[in-house]
């Protein structure tokens, strides 16, 4: 019971550090404003580690090393955490590989709740300023689905084929993850 406590708190925190790092970095590829309310939870949530990290790591062609370097470290620590609460039963070699998967999962459904947040947004009858940013992000991802899928009704199914993949993803993520382990 208490593994499976600190295993949901280490995946709460670490997950959200982690989101708030690899948001930053698209946000920052995408050439989206951080002057809104979710640019600056990001900024708050991240400065801590990245600023540091930009030190030693340099943009390279709008690429921002740190803000990825810091999401993979957090996601190192977090899983060395969990190493060390297993009693150090799996190997540390594959620490690298946990966090590897670790970071698609977390990207994979850090994006899965832009569009969830974008489709509630849609919704609404005035448009709140965090709309335009989240229909920004999401944008890259529904607009080539877009262009296959027409709407239907007058409703625009990109955002809802956009999460059956994204969850069909996940579950390839998890089958590919097992088998890399069980060799």
């Amino acid at each position: 019971m208490l593994y499976e406590i600190a295993t949901f708190l280490l995946d709460l925190v670490g997950g959200l550090l982690t989101g708030a790092c690899l948001l930053r970095f698209y946000m920052q590829w995408q050439r989206v404003s951080f002057a809104n309310p979710l640019g600056r939870v990001v900024m708050a949530l991240s400065d801590w580690l990245v600023l540091p990290l930009r030190r030693v790591l340099r943009a390279v062609r709008g690429w921002d090393w740190a803000s990825l370097v810091a999401a993979l470290l957090l996601q190192l620590a977090q899983y060395g955490l969990l190493w060390l609460l297993m009693g150090a039963g799996v190997a540390w070699v594959w620490l690298l590989w946990l966090a590897l998967f670790g970071l698609v999962r977390v990207a994979i459904t850090g994006l899965m709740g832009l569009l969830l947040v974008s489709a509630v947004l849609s919704w609404m009858p005035a448009r709140a300023p965090l709309a335009d940013v989240v229909a920004r992000l999401c944008a890259p991802v529904l607009r080539p689905l877009q262009r296959i899928i027409p709407p239907l009704g007058g409703v625009d199914w990109s955002a809802l084929v956009a999460l059956v993949l994204l969850q069909i993803a996940l579950i390839v993520l998890g089958h590919v993850q097992a088998s890399v382990f069980m060799q």
